[in-house]
């Protein structure tokens, strides 16, 4: 992949169900601990580069209550600057108003992470790119429940909707815009 640039003021992380009890299921070819741990220093970086975060969670639809463990993971500090959305859908902007808040915020760009990679993260991606916004898939920041799924939705599909990078990659991007 050539070098991925991004200007920080247009650009939002979005990532996808870092939720308890999602974070703690096994994945492959990251775990979850991994794909968190990588979230939240993108997620730093960007804030600190002022760009948007955007922390996705699912909700069950018409159920009176939500299973343990559907809060963020402990670990994600929420800045006052940051999104939160609940979906209630596969992917973050379907009736969410995700889209109208990324526009009010001049974000052109969106980079990807969370769990899982062909589920919440492929349909996040794919509506994303649909609504016009350049959209980068951080491929070590995200999983799939096995190792194939990941991968084939890494190869065959984010390849043709926008960049593949990994968080070293994107870090450096976010970095590089700090320095210029």
């Amino acid at each position: 992949m050539s070098e991925l640039t991004l200007t920080p003021e247009r650009t939002a992380l979005i990532a996808i169900d870092l939720m308890e009890r999602i974070v703690a299921q096994p994945t492959a070819p990251h775990s979850g601990a991994d794909v968190l741990a990588r979230s939240v220093r993108l997620a730093d970086a960007l804030r600190e580069a002022g760009g948007t975060v955007v922390w996705v969670r699912v909700e069950r639809p018409n159920v009176d209550e939500q299973p343990p463990g559907s809060g963020l993971c402990p670990e994600i500090e929420v800045a006052a600057s940051d999104i939160v959305t609940v979906k209630r859908t596969w992917g973050a902007f379907r009736g969410t108003g995700l889209e109208d808040a990324l526009r009010e915020r001049g974000v052109d760009t969106v980079l990807l992470t969370g769990l899982v990679t062909n589920f919440g993260v492929e349909s996040t991606g794919r509506d994303a790119e649909e609504a016009g916004f350049r959209t980068v898939f951080v491929e070590d920041a995200m999983s799939g429940l096995d190792a194939h799924a990941h991968e084939f939705a890494v190869d065959y599909v984010f390849r043709r909707l926008g960049p593949v990078a990994s968080t070293k990659e994107a870090l450096a991007a976010v970095t590089c815009s700090i320095a210029r």
